[in-house]
């Protein structure tokens, strides 16, 4: 089982590599990194993550990296890439076939109806506006969406919600939270009332294990929180 908290390594960008083998690496990602390029052209953590591994090991040529998950731009914490042709493939099959086990952490204003719960929905993505819809029975278009979700800790005006995915839909997370009265701080898009000072929402990829895909040991690893004095009071 590889544990990560007490060992993290950085680069001059800032990189912070949580795990890290011959066909995997393992990364913490910050709000505002976009994992893979899109329009609007700017760095993605890919390139970063190819930059580490070319320095770190004095690679020639291009540096392979595959990309086998994402997170939403203003989000932060676990994200996994292939270092190799071998592992990608396998890797993709682990998460298609819903084997790896994504927990996250959310925080929000208003208390849930329940103190843990499991939210069934149907959601449907408008591409014009980048957003996803939940709807509470079956519609047209609409993908099963399937969350858990138990209340970890009470603040001073937040909760602390521990979530596991079933599934992996667009906007999975904040759309399902906001549909029941819950939108994640500063996720204005969502229904939050105003944003967070550095444009992140405060949604992290807290963990994530599952079985590596070429060497078949668990893989267990825990991304430490945001440097923010509500994340730290969470602990």
């Amino acid at each position: 089982m590889a544990k990560n908290q007490e060992k993290i390594l950085s680069n001059k960008d800032n990189l912070q590599v949580l795990y890290e083998d011959n066909h995997l690496i393992i990364v913490n990602k910050r709000a505002g990194d976009i994992v893979q390029g899109d329009k609007t052209g700017d760095k993605p953590l890919s390139e970063v993550v190819k930059s580490y591994i070319k320095d770190k090991y004095q690679k020639p040529g291009n540096v392979y990296l595959g990309v086998a998950h994402r997170l939403d731009r203003p989000t932060t914490g676990v994200v996994v890439f292939a270092k190799t042709s071998k592992a990608l493939p396998r890797l993709n099959k682990i998460f298609a076939e819903k084997d790896a086990k994504k927990t996250y952490w959310a925080l929000v204003k208003q208390l849930p109806p329940k103190t843990e719960d499991t939210l069934i929905h149907w959601l449907r993505k408008n591409p014009k506006n980048n957003k996803s819809t939940a709807y509470n029975k079956e519609i047209a278009e609409g993908k099963k969406a399937i969350l858990h979700y138990k209340i970890l800790k009470e603040l001073d005006r937040y909760y602390l919600l521990e979530i596991e995915l079933e599934t992996g839909r667009h906007h999975q997370i904040r759309s399902q939270l906001s549909s029941i009265g819950c939108p994640i701080k500063g996720d204005l898009k969502y229904g939050f009332d105003r944003s967070n000072p550095d444009a992140s929402i405060s949604l992290h990829a807290r963990r994530l294990s599952f079985i590596h895909p070429v060497s078949n040991k668990k893989i267990d690893v825990e991304a430490p929180l945001p440097e923010d004095p509500l994340w730290n009071a969470c602990l």
